[in-house]
């Protein structure tokens, strides 16, 4: 196993406040594959601004919860110069990847994560070794729609040599056993199954959970909250 590090990453981009981030959302009809008004979307946001604090909701970002806006819908909503984000051709199955059990996603349609961390530091690590070192410092890992969100707010936070895995999302077989694929989120080379096309592109794929990759960090939050 690596080194162990701090989990702080270098300085990432600020999130937008919390009344942009929904109505970024908005524009891009996530509300309409949730299901949910867009008034919704802007009183919840409204509400968490004013809430507990003066500092309240500011570094936050706001997710809808997977069961409503699933990844294969919230994926091509993901733009890198002017290209729209993709599932890996090899991943028809990604609305199937849920929660781990060890990560509890509040039973709402909206919600927030707070101090988001893309886990620079674990870069060449494997998600078996980085999820019990991220659990041991009291941090969730991030499910792969909680990913796409971050991606969809702050599109810059996605870089070459920077991207991130959402280890909180796996694929439980039929026997019980987890999928030995974890999600992560980077850019496409436009090489292969890909297409020319797509260089460039956001790119949602996977991971062998005991495979590392020195590009791949392992995205987190200090928590969810509504």
């Amino acid at each position: 196993m690596p080194e162990t590090m701090p989990v702080t990453s270098t300085v990432l981009p600020v999130l937008p406040p919390l009344g942009v981030q929904a109505e970024r959302l908005i524009e891009l009809g996530v509300h309409v594959i949730a299901g949910l008004p867009a008034a919704e979307l802007r009183a919840f946001a409204e509400a968490a601004a004013a809430g507990e604090g003066a500092a309240a909701g500011a570094g936050a970002l706001l997710a809808v919860h997977p069961d409503r806006a699933p990844a294969s819908a919230l994926a091509p909503l993901l733009y890198r110069d002017g290209k729209p984000g993709f599932v890996v051709t090899d991943m028809p199955d990604v609305d199937l990847f849920t929660p781990l059990e060890t990560v509890a996603l509040p039973d709402t349609p909206l919600y927030l994560l707070t101090a988001l961390d893309r886990g620079d530091q674990m870069a060449n690590w494997s998600p078996d070794e980085a999820l019990p070192a991220l659990t041991a410092r009291a941090r969730t890992p991030l499910v792969l729609t909680e990913g796409i969100h971050w991606v969809v707010q702050q599109p810059a936070v996605l870089e070459r040599n920077h991207c991130f895995m959402t280890i909180g999302s796996r694929l439980r077989k039929s026997n019980g056993a987890l999928d030995a694929r974890t999600p992560a989120i980077w850019i496409s080379n436009g090489t292969g199954r890909d297409g020319r096309e797509r260089r460039n592109a956001p790119k949602v794929g996977w991971c062998w959970a005991g495979n590392r990759h020195t590009w791949l960090g392992f995205a987190s939050a200090e928590g969810r909250r509504v």
